[in-house]
């Protein structure tokens, strides 16, 4: 056994889902989430991807993401929008509501803790 995995999708199959249908303001973002670890104490990590749309979010856990591709906008209720492109890496934490919105299909890396 080892104590590392490649942070690589190869070979995973991925997990297709949406948000909640009452989440939807626009579009219909579908995703695929391919889930690359579960370590004890609800942490997680992996690859998202997300088709363009727009939904509200609302955040019981703490994210930590980088956009590895495309250009999406989140925005917490109140505050100003922020646009995220490749390379862009943000920190959401538990209490965080606001909205998501795909403009050009969205991939990131993601660790998530319960």
């Amino acid at each position: 056994m080892t104590n590392f995995i490649p942070f690589s999708i190869d070979g995973v199959e991925p997990e297709f889902g949406a948000p909640e249908p009452g989440r939807i303001i626009s579009g219909d973002p579908q995703f695929r989430t391919w889930n690359l670890e579960e370590a004890e104490g609800g942490l997680y990590c992996g690859i998202w991807e997300a088709t363009p749309g727009k939904w509200r979010i609302v955040y019981e856990e703490w994210e930590y993401f980088s956009l590895l591709s495309g250009h999406s906008i989140v925005t917490e209720d109140g505050g100003e929008p922020i646009h995220l492109k490749a390379g862009d890496r943000m920190i959401l934490r538990p209490g965080f509501k606001g909205t998501w919105e795909v403009v050009e299909t969205t991939r990131k890396d993601y660790v998530i803790r319960l």
